[in-house]
């Protein structure tokens, strides 16, 4: 059923569903962080298996399937239910009723102990949007089947990468003046995607008989335009809403499809949802929990840094070579990842690993950048007439670098002799920006491969001007540079002819 020998041993056994989701994803490496055993259900185990945890146990598995889930929920003792079909379209909120229910038989089946369930916040007796009620009848659905359920209650879940938290930052990204219908003064209580991650933690390891519902939020009750405001400040953008009473949901819902389409679907069904209060009515949950939650500003900052720490370093330059390598690198303005965009070039040189990254840690200086250095000179210019550092300050070393040297405009952030070398942008920018250069070896030491990526986070919409704008200036002079490298390693260095280039 699974990986031979895991998920036995002491301990209960938790099963978790959504491990692929946003929620999911991240709640996953904490279980087993804790000394948990899990066990994951998957459609597709392949997909998982790639990224989960070692210790963690997938299994292939299918929510209407009941043979499969017998054998997923054998010997389980809690199960974790993070499953929602609203990214798939159709009659999302029939899916997840029948899903739930087939779960739920089976966990009885199974014997399983106890059910968390993550739902969402909303007054019951109100005249709930389809996403919201939809998300009450599935807790319904599981506590019709007589195991116990803690049903968790949320509302905006602020953290990278969460569908609510995407769509504020689309808007007030790319929106300086938002048109604002009513819904942006309704009340919500926002939560951090760390302190949800602590109430299920502590539910897994609640011990209960009966099922029970926790309100869950934030210290702080603000409106949607709130949350605007407050990631417009730590973003350092100024954001003009003008109130117009007449645009309702499904209008903006258009409008969100302009503004941010990838989110555009979903998108949709959640703006229905907007127009409902969803704060938090009963303080059971900071009675019965030790979980003490961010507030607005403390969750948007802690998110804006999570997300750096996530994209720094190798997690990032692996992330946008995988998406060249499937072709999105041809898009104008490069590769889109998260709020950031992205240019990756991959070569591959005859000369060896350590002559590939000697020519790396030369760029720069005196040396110049190995192509198009009266643009650089050009760039330098501009940035001092606006009060930048410009390029004048060339390099400590003309051949070797370390960790918070000045190269011109930039400074070395992060250095891993012979291999990468990452820098970020002291220029002016409406926006940051870092540039990185990855050495690897050849199969059996045959050549190298170089790397080079340069990314681009984009403040509001004189960031994304700037980037798009200069785009046939970025190909120019970011191919010259990468192809200049190599050709100057080849010359310096003796060349294994056995190494075809390739360029990608």
């Amino acid at each position: 059923m699974g990986r031979t020998g895991i998920g036995e041993g002491p301990g209960p056994l938790i099963l978790l569903t959504g491990a692929t989701g946003y929620v999911g994803g991240r709640l996953l490496p904490r279980l087993c962080a804790g000394g948990m055993r899990v066990r994951c259900l998957a459609r597709r185990p392949e997909v998982l298996r790639a990224r989960a945890p070692r210790e963690a146990e997938v299994v292939r598995g299918d929510l209407l399937d009941p043979p499969s889930m017998d054998a997923a929920l054998a010997g389980v003792d809690t199960a974790v239910y993070l499953v929602h079909s609203m990214g798939e379209g159709g009659d999302f909120a029939g899916a997840d009723r029948r899903a739930a229910l087939s779960f739920g038989a089976a966990a009885r089946r199974a014997g399983v102990r106890k059910i968390v369930y993550l739902g969402a916040l909303g007054d019951a007796g109100a005249d709930l949007s389809p996403h919201l009620r939809s998300r009450h009848e599935v807790g319904d659905a599981l506590r019709s089947s007589g195991v116990p359920v803690i049903e968790l209650r949320a509302a905006v879940i602020i953290g990278a990468d969460s569908l609510s938290f995407e769509l504020i930052r689309g808007l007030v990204e790319r929106l300086p003046i938002m048109v604002t219908p009513r819904w942006v003064d309704v009340p919500t209580q926002p939560i951090y995607v760390g302190d949800v991650l602590d109430y299920l933690v502590a539910s897994v390891e609640m011990d209960v008989s009966e099922s029970r519902t926790y309100d869950i939020g934030g210290p702080e009750v603000v409106s949607y335009g709130g949350l605007m405001r407050e990631y417009a400040e730590q973003r350092g953008l100024t954001r003009w809403m003008l109130p117009i009473p007449l645009l309702t949901p499904h209008l903006s819902s258009l409008w969100l499809a302009l503004v941010t389409p990838l989110y555009a679907r979903v998108g949709r069904v959640l703006m229905d949802s907007i127009r409902h209060p969803t704060v938090v009515r009963s303080d059971a949950a900071r009675r019965d929990f030790g979980v003490r939650p961010l507030g607005v500003s403390d969750a948007i900052r802690s998110a804006l840094a999570g997300e750096d720490a996530e994209l720094a370093g190798a997690r990032w330059s692996d992330a946008t070579w995988l998406a060249a390598r499937r072709g999105r690198r041809g898009r104008w303005g490069g590769a889109p990842l998260r709020n950031r965009l992205v240019d990756t070039r991959v070569r591959t040189t005859r000369a060896d690993a350590r002559a590939a990254f000697a020519a790396v840690e030369r760029i720069g200086g005196a040396n110049g950048w190995y192509a198009a250095d009266a643009l650089w000179q050009l760039r330098g210019w501009l940035d001092l007439l606006v009060g930048g550092v410009g390029m004048r300050r060339g390099r400590r070393d003309p051949n070797r670098l370390a960790v918070g040297d000045c190269v011109d405009c930039w400074r070395v952030e992060e250095l891993e002799p012979g291999r990468r070398l990452l820098f970020a942008a002291e220029m002016k920018l409406p926006g940051r920006a870092w540039l990185e250069f990855r050495v690897e070896p050849g199969a059996a030491g045959q050549g190298a491969t170089v790397r080079q990526t340069a990314m681009f986070d984009p403040r509001g919409v004189a960031g994304l001007l700037y980037w798009y704008s200069l785009w046939p200036l970025h190909e120019l002079v970011f191919t010259g540079m990468i192809d200049g490298l190599v050709r100057y390693a080849e010359a310096e260095a003796p060349v294994d002819p056995r190494v075809r280039p390739v360029h990608a």
